[in-house]
């Protein structure tokens, strides 16, 4: 019998078969296209704001995202970096091609893992436990558990004006009978909405109209084990130009042919990747709106215009992109068009990613209402984790918020649920000041390693580097401020005029502008580079996050105190009534989760608490 069915090869699909292949389970990846695995439909890019954090994440954890990131990236470039390490984030631009076809490679190579080509039609389900599946040639697929990773394929339809077609992204097919499967299971299923621009041949654009956005990094890569990325001089530019009064005039004389505005969409759209339309009519107040002009490929001779996705019909589409700078001679190789899909609400899933309607069934990905490649893969990794704790009978792996933006996102599908894709923002973690891109390591290898995805020689260098970054600090503090003239020049360089008692050179480190590298070259300490940044941040803001430390202890606490299931909230007398509501449809698990249900007050909590304060004496008397 198969372990693992896994049923769709996009970006949750691969970390989830991957990672229960790598610990030792015989796993089968259903994909409607071998050619198709891993590809990248949208938007030429993986990471960015918080999503960045989480390529980095799945890294740590021992995923495979971040390593094939970094070996096919086009450009690399970190955002935010003149702000607070909270939001900075690295992003890359992938070469499409390559990313899909590495991914292949990595697949198609790994121990206990079969790629089948074959349409999933229906999951087999016997006295609420998965039996396995059901393809469209009514093959059986026999399996201890099925992970549903189906991206945009559920009864999906792409939209350009009112032509209508069932067909999933690139024409690829889409199924109507799995989606109708769920609805009998139980599943209430959901109605989103994307889209995606037009593909131009990039020889037919004038960029001298564009302002050219190079990459800015060198050192820092997505992946803890890249050694060495694509050198500046030979990263590829993106370029910058920005929509004209003629483009809001067509648009706006055309807005009833969109098939958002023409009533052919019924799903929802995501708030935060607005078709160019929907930029036009919400804020009509601006004047202009940024389009990024990216690569796809090397292999290709295509550009993505990032921030212009359109339902608009061709010829209107035409008119659109002529009225950019520099588009005057440009060819269309792809139009623009929206597509629907079919998602189930995550108020089914637990915080493991199994669904509470059938045992032994996860989903991770599109499925569960999320949009992104990266939010996608660190949904599979986990899903793929809890998918083999559970056949080991090992308690899940549940990330918490403040440990991981993995943790955010997974808690706010299954507590919140989403009536739109759903997009990670740093906005949306409270504690993103320890959710940072410099320390993923050190919040999730731990777990990598006794999950047994990270190996331990990996391990072991990791262990290494907290102990160097312990002795840096250690030493830093250590150290009395030699009061050289290079230094003082230093100091008086940044700002800094008065520079008596300044004590040891951790304090002296806390000062803004003032760099650890620096500071250790003057005081004759050899350290690395990459420790030494690190260090700028943890000591420089070394009492905002012992504050923020201290802040997430009593979410740790909330945490620890577990809510029975099958708890009945219709006995607790004084709890309201949009609270039982609430409590019953999301069954929280901790009195944290509870905490944080929307409709659930502090009033409620406490009477729980009280309640289950109760309950015990009562059991125990």
């Amino acid at each position: 019998m198969i372990d693992v069915i896994v049923v769709g090869a996009g970006h949750a699909g691969c970390e989830a078969a991957l990672a229960t292949s790598r610990l030792g389970f015989n796993t089968v990846l259903c994909t409607i296209d071998k050619n198709y695995i891993a590809s990248l439909p949208c938007n030429p890019s993986i990471g960015g704001p918080a999503k960045g954090v989480v390529v980095r994440e799945v890294d740590a954890l021992g995923g495979q995202m971040a390593k094939v990131a970094d070996s096919t990236a086009l450009q690399f470039k970190m955002l935010n970096t003149t702000k607070g390490p909270g939001v900075r984030s690295l992003r890359i631009q992938a070469d499409k091609i390559l990313y899909s076809k590495k991914m292949q490679e990595v697949l198609c190579s790994q121990e206990n893992l079969t790629v089948k080509e074959c349409l999933v039609e229906e999951i087999v389900v016997e006295n609420g436990k998965v039996k396995g599946v059901l393809t469209e040639t009514e093959e059986f697929l026999q399996a201890k558990i099925v992970i549903l990773t189906t991206g945009t394929f559920m009864d999906s339809k792409i939209m350009v004006s009112d032509h209508v077609t069932s067909t999933g992204p690139d024409n690829k097919k889409t199924t109507k009978n799995l989606s109708n499967n769920l609805r009998d299971l139980g599943f209430k299923i959901l109605r989103l909405k994307t889209g995606t621009p037009a593909r131009i041949k990039t020889d037919s654009i004038d960029f001298s109209y564009a302002v050219r956005e190079p990459g800015n990094t060198e050192t820092e890569a997505f992946s803890f084990e890249t050694e060495k990325i694509l050198p500046l001089k030979d990263q590829i530019p993106c370029y910058l130009i920005y929509t004209q009064p003629e483009t809001h005039r067509i648009i706006q004389e055309n807005l009833h042919r969109s098939s958002m505005y023409s009533g052919v969409v019924e799903g929802t759209g995501t708030r935060y990747c607005p078709s160019v339309e929907d930029k036009i009519v919400r804020f009509a107040d601006k004047e202009r709106h940024q389009i990024f002009l990216e690569p796809e490929s090397l292999s290709l001779d295509t550009t993505y215009v990032q921030g212009f996705s359109t339902s608009m019909p061709y010829d209107v589409q035409d008119r659109m992109l002529y009225s950019l700078p520099g588009f005057k001679n440009h060819v269309v190789v792809k139009y623009a068009y929206a597509i629907e899909y079919d998602a189930i609400d995550p108020l089914h899933l637990k915080p493991s990613l199994e669904t509470k309607l059938v045992e032994n069934l996860f989903t991770a990905g599109q499925i569960n209402g999320t949009s992104g490649y990266e939010e996608a893969a660190g949904q599979g990794l986990i899903a793929g984790i809890n998918a083999i704790n559970k056949l080991k009978g090992k308690e899940p792996l549940v990330l918490r918020r403040d440990e991981a933006y993995i943790g955010v996102m997974i808690d706010d599908l299954v507590t919140k649920g989403t009536k739109e894709p759903y997009r990670l923002l740093t906005s949306r973690a409270e504690y993103r000041l320890l959710l940072r891109h410099d320390n993923a390591d050190q919040r999730l290898t731990e777990y990598g390693y006794n999950i047994g995805l990270i190996s331990k020689e990996r391990y072991h260098k990791f262990t290494s580097k907290v102990k160097e970054l312990k002795h840096f600090k250690q030493l830093l503090a250590e150290t009395k401020v030699n009061y050289s003239q290079e230094l003082l020049d230093y100091l008086t360089e940044k700002g800094y005029g008065e520079n008596k008692n300044l004590g040891n050179c951790h304090d002296l480190i806390k000062r803004p502008n003032v760099e650890t590298k620096v500071i250790c070259q003057l005081h004759n300490i050899e350290i690395d580079e990459k420790i030494a940044k690190q260090l700028d941040i943890e000591i420089k803001f070394e009492g905002y996050i012992s504050k923020t430390r201290r802040e997430a202890a009593n979410l740790i606490r909330l945490e620890k105190q577990p809510l029975p299931y099958d708890l009945d909230y219709n006995k607790i007398i004084n709890l309201s009534i949009e609270a039982k509501e609430k409590l019953i449809a999301v069954r929280p698990l901790t009195i944290g989760q509870a905490s944080r249900i929307s409709g659930v007050n502090p009033a409620d909590i406490i009477t729980i608490q009280i309640y289950l304060k109760q309950y015990k004496e009562n059991q125990d008397e």
